[in-house]
């Protein structure tokens, strides 16, 4: 497979996960129509997607500075590091990209991430474990990386996602909870006993969809999560034209294997590989519920990659 099969293929799949994401909204708008005669599913939709959406906006605008105060990153110039500032440089010249804001967090753990709405409102941050670490090609490898979330607009994408998410968990949660403390209404009932026993099953149906739609929304979220990370590897290697750069540094990110010190769950995603350590997604279940995709996967793939068309 070619970088560029790599890229197709990853972008193929995230739309496809978007699409399960609101036929699964329309199930749940079914759900709550078949549930109970007198809620109005369309009001419920609404109204969660008006405040999914309010929440995502003020992440949206306001994540990157919240990104960068909780994880003790600190803003240099080009003075203070021309080395790294000067390959952010070098890389943003061939993909295209203006120049972001360049930060180093204070950690002796190999890991980098970079958030920001557009690339004109771009950050990126590097751990000090991963300056003194990794080699030239390697460091440029998770860098090109970087700049690709940057390129690819996943800030944007991911953010959609949570507005996807969130109306999905509030939307079930706000029914839930009105059936539960008897605000919901009446329940449709059918005439007949053939009638009755097929609305009992509709009944069961939707029941259960509200109440396993949270989860299985929470489960896309972390696979598209896990499926933009393998397509900026796939644009990184593209950046570089050096794929090997980037599976060497992911690498020693695997055997190094140092938990980041002050990093919460919150921005846990935005990392190149998780920052609780190689080790914390060794399990079926822990890869499932996992931001990222295994990191010898990600090695595999690399190296599987052409450097770009052939002949």
């Amino acid at each position: 497979m070619t970088t560029y099969d790599s890229i197709r293929s990853n972008k193929r799949k995230s739309v496809f996960l978007i699409v399960i994401f609101i036929i699964i909204i329309l199930l749940i708008g079914w759900a709550v129509s078949v549930f109970d005669s007198r809620v109005s599913a369309y009001g419920i939709v609404f109204f969660a997607a008006v405040i999914s959406i309010s929440s995502a906006l003020i992440g949206y605008y306001g994540g990157a500075s919240i990104a960068l105060t909780a994880n003790r990153a600190r803003e240099i110039q080009k003075e203070d590091n021309p080395y790294l500032y000067r390959m952010v440089e070098n890389l943003c010249i061939a993909s295209g990209l203006p120049v972001p804001r360049v930060y180093v967090i204070d950690d002796p753990a190999i890991n980098a991430f970079a958030t920001g709405r557009d690339p004109q409102h771009a950050y990126i941050a590097v751990t000090t474990g991963a300056l003194g670490k990794l080699e030239n090609e390697e460091l440029e490898g998770v860098l090109a990386h970087e700049l690709s979330h940057i390129q690819n607009y996943d800030i944007r994408f991911l953010t959609l996602v949570v507005v996807l998410v969130g109306t999905i968990v509030l939307i079930s949660d706000i029914f839930l909870r009105a059936q539960f403390f008897g605000f919901g209404g009446r329940r449709r009932s059918s005439g007949g006993n053939s009638g009755g026993n097929l609305g009992m099953i509709l009944l069961a149906i939707s029941l259960v969809l509200l109440i396993l739609s949270p989860i299985i929304a929470q489960l896309i979220k972390l696979a598209i999560s896990r499926k933009r990370e393998y397509l900026a590897d796939a644009s990184g290697a593209l950046l570089t034209r050096y794929p090997q750069g980037l599976a060497n540094a992911l690498r020693k990110i695997e055997h190094d294997d140092l938990k980041m010190q002050h990093v919460s769950n919150a921005t846990a995603h935005l990392y190149i590989a998780n920052p609780f350590g190689a080790a914390h997604i060794k399990g079926g279940m822990a890869k499932l519920f996992s931001t990222h995709p295994p990191i010898e996967k990600r090695i595999a793939a690399l190296e599987k990659m052409g450097g770009g068309p052939q002949g």
